[in-house]
């Protein structure tokens, strides 16, 4: 079986949780036998007759599927990563966002779409999704997927309630690579203070993170390069930041990982969050967790972490502390490295690619 994977154009250059799912899946599906490449959006030259199936992912970006759906002629299947951006525009009062805030999520991912093509080049190649618009695009890409591979049962739900169309699927959960996130062999004395491993955004939450612990002056690091767009946003987390608080540029998972051993806590207290890779990571390092209650968090996480409303200082502050004086469980970093590991996700995605390849026959 040969199957292409298709993405963001932006993929390699802005890094996020996507370019790691990709990435292992592809890698573990190439061990379990399947021939698998990986195509950005942005490539019109792609010779489709050389696959038998076509995997897309972000059902939020329809402008990068569309076109190759239409022009390949191939079944395909969705990873949707179906998130929501529409809180932002409510509470951060940069001007963009409250010129965004005026229209509904969809219209909103529209002129974001268009912005990013003459802001960071990526071209929209599909007039179709012009013509259609956001939603009416999403609409035609489901009506016309064989199979979707959301991340929870949660997932699928929020997408199903905004899209009837949304037809079969199989939950896929995130993963973690357990050869390098994993609790350390010897003893470490970690740091009281708090770990935020995600890229510096608007939706990450960084600036209400510091804007809430200042009183408190809990020790942080930020570890993370601006988000394309983001370098003022950036820029203000730097200036709102107290003496306690540090960033750290992006860095290697094995450096990620020492750096999980050596903090109590991690946080992740986003707008949204499908599920928080670096949340599962330091979890399985043996970090203790506060998460954003936002999204399909708890699907993941139950009762083991401490959760906050992103928008509210009180919220997070209590969150923190009470991380901060739990005793991490490691029956939970195990069962992490169990449930979520990559080769778990390859096999169930390889279930879905067999039963698309036999409806074909």
């Amino acid at each position: 079986m040969k199957v292409l994977f298709i993405s963001r154009a932006t993929l390699y250059t802005a890094r996020g949780g996507d370019t790691v799912q990709i990435l292992h899946t592809a890698r573990c599906l190439r061990q379990l036998g399947v021939e698998v490449d990986i195509a950005l959006s942005s490539d019109k030259q792609i010779n489709y007759e050389a696959y038998q199936l076509l995997h897309f992912f972000n059902i939020i970006r329809p402008a990068d599927i569309i076109y190759h759906a239409d022009k390949s002629g191939l079944p395909y299947v969705v990873s949707p990563i179906y998130l929501s951006y529409e809180d932002i525009p409510k509470t951060y009062k940069h001007p963009l966002y409250r010129v965004l805030g005026l229209f509904n999520k969809h219209k909103q991912e529209y002129l974001k779409t268009v912005g990013r093509s003459f802001k960071n080049g990526e071209k929209v190649i599909s007039w179709k999704y012009l013509f259609l618009g956001h939603r009416q695009a999403i609409a035609y890409i489901l009506r016309r997927c064989a199979y979707l591979l959301p991340n929870s049962c949660s997932e699928y739900a929020r997408l199903k309630n905004d899209f009837p169309e949304a037809g079969r699927f199989a939950v896929v959960p995130n993963s973690i690579d357990t050869t390098v996130f994993h609790i350390a062999a010897a003893p470490v004395k970690r740091k009281p203070a708090l770990l935020c491993v995600a890229r510096i955004e608007p939706i990450k939450n960084q600036l209400n993170i510091i804007n809430a612990l200042r009183e408190t002056g809990t020790p942080i690091t930020f570890v993370g390069d601006a988000a394309p767009n983001h370098s003022a946003y950036y820029q203000e987390c730097r200036r709102a930041a107290y003496d306690n608080v540090q960033f750290i540029s992006h860095q290697e998972p094995a450096m990620v990982a020492t750096l999980y051993q050596q903090y109590k806590t991690h946080i992740l207290a986003s707008w949204f969050e499908t599920t928080g890779l670096s949340s599962l990571e330091a979890a399985a390092c043996g970090c203790t967790l506060v998460v954003s209650e936002k999204g399909d968090t708890r699907e993941y996480f139950s009762g083991h972490v401490q959760y906050c409303h992103p928008g509210n200082p009180q919220s997070i502050r209590s969150a923190v502390e009470q991380a901060l004086q739990t005793a991490a469980d490691p029956l939970f970093a195990s069962r992490i490295a169990l449930e979520n590991n990559w080769d778990m996700t390859a096999l169930k995605t390889l279930e879905v690619y067999k039963k698309v390849m036999d409806a074909q026959e």
